[in-house]
C-alpha cells in the first residue's frame, strides 16, 4: 500500500522536496512528513530517511495502544500502522477504533476506519481509498 509519494515542488527544482500544505491543511515535505513551512528543501534520499523513522514512530505507537496487533496476522498490523502514520498517534489513541481492535472486533474496526475520510471538513476521496485498502488489510 503505497499513498505517500514523494512531493515534489516546485518544478524548478527538480529532484527536491519543498514544504507544500497537504488537503487536511498541514505543513508537510517529501513522503509526508510534518514540517514547519521553513523546512529547506530536501532530496528524496533524505525524505526517505524521515519516511523510515516517522514509520517506525507509527509502528511503536500502533503497538502500544494496540497491543493485539503483535499477534494477529501482518495485514492487521499493516492497516493500522498505516492508520497511524497518516493520521498520527494521538489520534488512534482516543479513537473507538482502537478499542474496537483491542477486542478484536474486526467488524466494528472497519466500521470505526470509514469514519477516518476528512480533511479540512471534507470527505477527501485519498482517503477514502485509503481506509478502503485499510479495510482490506485488516479483514485479510
Amino acid at each position: 500500500m503505497r499513498f505517500e509519494g514523494f512531493h515534489r515542488v516546485p518544478k524548478a527544482d527538480p529532484g527536491r522536496a519543498h514544504p507544500y500544505i497537504c488537503p487536511a491543511g498541514y505543513w508537510t515535505i517529501g513522503y509526508g512528513h510534518l514540517c514547519e513551512p521553513k523546512h529547506p528543501p530536501i532530496s528524496e534520499a533524505e525524505a526517505e530517511v524521515y519516511l523510515a523513522r516517522d514509520l517506525q514512530t507509527a509502528l511503536s505507537a500502533t503497538l502500544r495502544y494496540c497491543p493485539v496487533l503483535a499477534a494477529e496476522p501482518e495485514g492487521r498490523l499493516s492497516a493500522i500502522v498505516d492508520f497511524t502514520f497518516n493520521l498520527g498517534a494521538g489520534r488512534l489513541q482516543t479513537s473507538t477504533l482502537r478499542r474496537r481492535i483491542n477486542q478484536r472486533d474486526w467488524d466494528g474496526a472497519v466500521r470505526e476506519l470509514r469514519r477516518w475520510v476528512f480533511g479540512g471538513g471534507k470527505t477527501l476521496p485519498g482517503l477514502v481509498a485509503r481506509r478502503a485498502a485499510e479495510e482490506r488489510l485488516l479483514l485479510s
